[in-house]
This record gives C-alpha cells, structure tokens and sequence, in this order.
C-alpha cells in the first residue's frame, strides 16, 4: 500500500459519549476511496464536528457537551491527531458546527442558541473567546422549537460573510465579522417557512444560490445568495423523499456537486442518500431518487476532494460508507466501508 501521504487523509469525528473513538485519522485510497484507520485520539469529549485549516495541517474540533469547547490538532503525522494546546471555553453549550473565518474559528452552539468568535493563535490553536452572539426567537414545532438552536456557521464562498443556520427559529442569520477584537454583527436575517427546521445549508459553486435543508421537514430551500448586499432569498421547496413517504425523516446534511449539477442529502429515519438535479442556473431542484445509505442514521455526508465518492457517516450502526458517484445521473453506488462506532463527521485532508 502506498504511504498516508500519497493515499490522501480524512479525519472521522464521533461521539465517545456513546463508545465512539474521538478524531480517527485514515487514510484514503485515491483508486478505490477506501479507508484505512491510522489511529485515533478521546482527548476531547464527543468531537462531533471538524474542520481543517489551509494546508491541511491543523484540524479542529467542537466538543459537543454541556460546557462547549473547541480543540486543535496537528495533523501532520502519520498516526493519531495531537493536541495543540489546550481545549478553550466556547462559553455555549453543545457546540455541533465549526468554520474558519478570517482568522478565527467561529462556532454554532446549539443548547444555547448562539455563536462563538475565537481568534486562532500563531500555533493554530484557539484563543479565548472574543464574541458570543446570542440568537432570538422560536418557532412552531413544541419540543424542538422552544428557542434558537444554532445548528451550522460558515462563511460564504466570497469570505466577507458568515451565516449562521439556526433550526429553532427557522431562519439563517448573515452576519459581519469584525476584528479585532472578533464579534459578530447581524447584518440581515431570512426568515424559512415556520416549522422546517432548518440544519445546513451548502453553497452553489458559483456562489449565486445556497440550498437550505431543512431537519424537521424533509425538503430544501433553495435560495438565491447575493454576496454583495448579504441578503439570502427563498425561491422555493424540493423535497428530499418520494412523495408518500411514511417513514420520520430527519435530513442532517446537503452537498453540492463541484460542477454544480447535482445536490445529495443525508436523511436519517429513512436512513437514505437522496440525489437532487440542479438546472443550468442552480436556481431549480428536483428530485431524483434515493439510496440505502449503507448503515443506520447518517449523520453527515461528504464529498471527497475529487468530487467523484460520497462518504456517509452512519451514526447509530457506528460505520462510514463511500460510494462511487455515477457522473451521468449523480446516483451513488455502494463501494465499501469501515468500522468507525458513534461516527458523526467525515472532512477530508
């Protein structure tokens, strides 16, 4: 087998809480896109969500508990990630999502509805804590829906913005980041039919539309994204299941094709991939078709760097799954799998 280098990496987050191993690194089989464990590390409680830095040599982490925090890892070996320093305080509970903007980490915490601003120190690791922004409002569904839950943060494909998906007040917030000292400012806010539940959204290629999905209704948004003025506008609903469907869906993930053509998403319950063309302009969805995701739960879905190979991880059977993408009709066909308990997370070095 070749080396980890010339193989391609990718790093596994999962929830210890429930017997997951923390951050495994593997390597990647660029031919067939099979994964090989190369080690894994629990210095972090349930690391639920990653995120790698530029140059793919320090990986970061949430740690989706009660007194949320964030890590870094250096990445550079060929075993289990290291610790750079020390985990710092996100001061919001149960972070699930993380980006690098501008020098910072930003991450989306979910118990208490808000978004976190650390500066990244010169070793790559995070600072404490220069801005918490504190979401507002509720929306219909009782028992989810009872105050904001920020589920996502990421900066749009220009840089300037950062938004903030939350699925508790069914709306995604576009926010400008200013630094120093690091904060947050919302500078507009979409509002999504009530009740969706919006989780994730991912961008188009081109940066004109993003595509919402929505975790309490199974369908996504698409929307038309103006970068200059920060304003994200609603055109219309693709669901993500066949019509009928009786089975309690739960998307957790969308992904766009790197040529823009197609879109998947991850729906738990239904325990399936769906596969959703794009027209020419990426301003229309339609549904195509579904497959088994090859386990129980995906919890997230990621494209590998070549655009060719999904990878699923499948939570509750505790496996990640890669399939070969058919680059006609854009449906996925089972390849492989490993072993990765509690799996949550897949990104790629």
């Amino acid at each position: 087998m070749s080396s980890s280098n010339e193989a391609g990496r990718a790093f596994i987050g999962s929830f210890t809480s429930a017997g997951g191993r923390g951050i495994v690194a593997a390597a990647v089989d660029r031919e067939t896109g099979a994964l090989t464990v190369l080690g894994a590390t629990d210095a972090v409680s349930d690391p639920s969500f990653l995120a790698l830095a530029p140059g793919g040599t320090v990986l970061y982490a949430v740690s989706e508990t009660e007194d949320g925090a964030a890590a870094a890892f250096d990445v550079t070996g060929d075993g289990a990630p290291i610790p750079v320093g020390e985990p710092v305080a996100v001061g919001g509970a149960a972070p699930t999502h993380l980006a690098l903007a501008d020098g910072h980490l930003v991450t989306a915490n979910y118990g208490s509805g808000s978004v976190t601003v650390l500066p990244v120190g010169a070793d790559g690791a995070p600072e404490a804590a220069t801005g918490v922004l504190h979401h507002r409002g509720s929306g219909p569904r009782q028992g989810r829906q009872g105050g904001p839950h920020a589920h996502q943060v990421l900066p749009d494909p220009t840089g300037r913005w950062v938004l903030s998906v939350d699925l508790g007040t069914d709306s995604v917030r576009i926010c400008e980041l200013t630094a120093p000292p690091g904060t947050l400012r919302v500078h507009t806010e979409t509002a999504l039919r009530p009740g969706t539940g919006p989780r994730h959204l991912a961008f188009h290629p081109d940066g004109g539309h993003a595509y919402v999905l929505g975790e309490l209704e199974p369908a996504v948004t698409v929307c038309r994204w103006d970068a200059e003025s920060g304003v994200l506008v609603p055109l219309g609903e693709t669901p993500v299941v066949e019509p009928g469907t009786d089975v309690t869906t739960y998307p957790s993930e969308v992904v766009a094709a790197h040529d823009g053509r197609f879109l998947w998403v991850a729906n738990r319950g239904h325990d399936s991939i769906a596969v959703l063309a794009l027209d020419a302009s990426g301003a229309r969805a339609e549904f195509v078709t579904a497959v088994e995701c090859g386990g129980h739960w995906p919890r997230d879905l990621a494209l590998d760097p070549s655009g060719s190979r999904l990878y699923a991880a499948n939570e509750r059977s505790g496996d990640v799954t890669w399939f070969d993408i058919d680059q006609e009709t854009g449906i996925p066909r089972r390849a492989g799998s490993i072993e990765a308990p509690a799996a949550s997370c897949v990104v790629f070095g």
